[in-house]
C-alpha cells in the first residue's frame, strides 16, 4: 500500500500517483513519498513532492498537485477529504522546523470537501478546514477552525485556536487578530470529525481497495 521514490504504486493504491514533470520551475521530478499505514484512495491524484505521513486518509477526488509550487507534507493522523484540493505558488514558501515548504499541514487536521489549501500557505496542528473553504497564502495556527466557505488570505497569520465564522473573508491581520477563540463545542466537532476518519485509513486496508 505504498510507493517508492520511482513511483512504482502499491496495490490498492491511486492510479495518478507520479513524479512531476519537469519544467522552468521545477527543474527536477521528484516522486511521492507515501507512509504505508496511509490510505489514498485509487480515485484521486498526488503529484510530485509531497510527503504523506502514517495513518493520513485521503478521499476520493483529491487533487494533491506539486507540479508547480514544492514541496508538500501532510503530516500524520491528518484527513483530506472527497474533493480537496492542494496546490502552490511557483515562488511562495512557508517555514516549518527551519524546512521550506509550499504546503504544510500539521498532525490531525480535517481538510474537509471540497475545500482548497493554496501555497504558500501552512496549517498547524488539529485544526478543521471546512466545506468549500479556502486557505491561501496564508498560516494557521494550532486548532483553528476555519468554517465552510470562508476565505483566510493575504499573508495572515492565524492565532492558535482561532474560529472563522462562515462565509467570511480574512485578508488583512487586523482582521484575523480581531476573530474569537474556538468554542467548546466548535473543538469537540473538530475532534469527532478526526475520531471518524482516523478509523479509515485501518479499515481500508483490510479491505484492500475504495
Amino acid at each position: 500500500m505504498s510507493i517508492d521514490q520511482s513511483g512504482n504504486k502499491g496495490p490498492g493504491q491511486a492510479l495518478h500517483i507520479m513524479p512531476n514533470p519537469v519544467t522552468p520551475f521545477t527543474p527536477e521530478s521528484r516522486a511521492p513519498k507515501i507512509d504505508p499505514s496511509a490510505h489514498v484512495s485509487p480515485l484521486c491524484a498526488v503529484i510530485g513532492d509531497v510527503t504523506v505521513a502514517g495513518n493520513v486518509y485521503i478521499a476520493p477526488l483529491v487533487s494533491i498537485r506539486a507540479d508547480e509550487g514544492f514541496p508538500f507534507y501532510i503530516d500524520s493522523g491528518t484527513n483530506l477529504q472527497d474533493g480537496a484540493v492542494l496546490h502552490g505558488l511557483a515562488h511562495g514558501r512557508v517555514t516549518h522546523d527551519g524546512i521550506e515548504y509550499s504546503i504544510y499541514i500539521g498532525k490531525n487536521v480535517s481538510c474537509a470537501h471540497g475545500c482548497i489549501i493554496h501555497g504558500p500557505c501552512k496549517i498547524g496542528d488539529n485544526s478543521f478546514v471546512g466545506f468549500h473553504a479556502t486557505v491561501y497564502n496564508a498560516s494557521v495556527g494550532e486548532g483553528c477552525f476555519i468554517s465552510h466557505n470562508a476565505l483566510v488570505t493575504g499573508g495572515v497569520v492565524l492565532k492558535p485556536n482561532s474560529f472563522v465564522p462562515p462565509g467570511i473573508v480574512v485578508d488583512s491581520q487586523e482582521k484575523a487578530d480581531s476573530l474569537t477563540q474556538v468554542t467548546e463545542s466548535q473543538r469537540e466537532f473538530a475532534e469527532e470529525v478526526q475520531s471518524v476518519n482516523h478509523a479509515f485509513p485501518g479499515a481500508y486496508r483490510k479491505i484492500g481497495s475504495q
